[in-house]
């Protein structure tokens, strides 16, 4: 029989009830069910880790022996000659990779802007499915597009024919990343800008890009994450060179080009120890770059998410 709370007419709801059913205990089989279940999906975690930390872990205790101050302004060093480094590498991934930048997101962001601001179109849908099938597009293809739309029509590699390879693998996450941003803009804010009168490219211009700019960086950040990562289109375009990429007091663009995933290609697989360390060292920096990079990224989606 229910009990009554003292010096009041309520009664206690709880009375009877045996609460010691409610303990957690493994005799049961429901609890030892999901004890069971979260320990092998942390187990399954733990396994997927393991490469990536075993890697990091390798790439940190060999590459980070020679890191110093002398491998970012030295030169790569002849098979039998010691010391060197790879600053004319790092200065010609940036070079590639800012010119990539250049080309790809002006054509990405507009390309974005049509597709958020046009939404029953078969130009629209078209072009849409041709960035979602591009973004799994085999790198290698992009140098080869590169090749023969660069160097063949030149007569030469050159830094320009790596940026024109890193962008056609940028562009596609750049358009659909930013597209997504401008369409997470609320419908009242367009709306009321478009009560007070402004234009549609008024509208577009200060009132949706502004607010999407934390996604459209997201997605850039992630583009130049990927690109400058990859090794097979400059292989292809900008090929390799012991040389500093700026000479006489200018910069040459128009010249093979060196570049930290070539430098690691072309060093890792050689008999000199001295060449297989700078090609530890230059992957363990090229793993901080691209780290760098995604770190941004997911900075500024956050940021977006929270605005959203």
């Amino acid at each position: 029989m229910a009990t009554m709370f003292p010096n009041s007419g309520v009664q206690d709801p709880f009375a009877g009830v045996d609460f010691s059913q409610l303990e957690k205990s493994l005799r049961r089989p429901r609890t030892l069910m999901d004890f069971l279940l979260n320990s092998a999906t942390t187990l399954a975690t733990l396994a997927a880790l393991l490469p990536l930390f075993s890697v990091l872990f390798m790439l940190i205790w060999r590459g980070g022996k020679r890191l110093s101050l002398a491998v970012f302004t030295q030169l790569p060093p002849a098979p039998l000659q010691q010391g060197g480094g790879f600053g004319n590498a790092v200065v010609g991934t940036l070079v590639m990779v800012g010119m990539a930048m250049l080309m790809s997101v002006p054509m990405g962001l507009l390309t974005a802007i049509y597709l958020s601001q046009t939404n029953q179109s078969k130009v629209a849908e078209t072009v849409r499915f041709a960035a979602k099938v591009l973004t799994g597009f085999p790198s290698i293809l992009a140098g080869v597009f590169a090749y023969g739309a660069v160097v063949l029509a030149t007569g030469r590699f050159s830094a320009f024919a790596g940026g024109v390879a890193l962008a056609v693998l940028m562009l596609p996450t750049i358009v659909l990343t930013s597209e997504d941003s401008i369409r997470m803009v609320p419908s009242k804010m367009k709306e009321a800008s478009i009560g007070m009168g402004a234009t549609q490219a008024q509208t577009v211009w200060m009132v949706l890009l502004p607010t999407a700019i934390p996604g459209i960086l997201t997605g850039v950040m992630l583009a130049v994450a990927r690109a400058a990562g990859e090794t097979a289109p400059l292989i292809f375009t900008a090929l390799f060179s012991n040389y500093w990429l700026f000479g006489h007091g200018r910069v040459d663009l128009n010249q093979p080009t060196a570049s930290l995933a070539v430098l690691i290609y072309n060093f890792a697989g050689v008999p000199f120890k001295n060449q297989v360390e700078l090609a530890w060292a230059a992957a363990l920096v090229l793993v901080l770059l691209v780290l760098v990079a995604n770190l941004i990224g997911q900075s500024l989606s956050s940021k977006q998410v929270q605005r959203a």
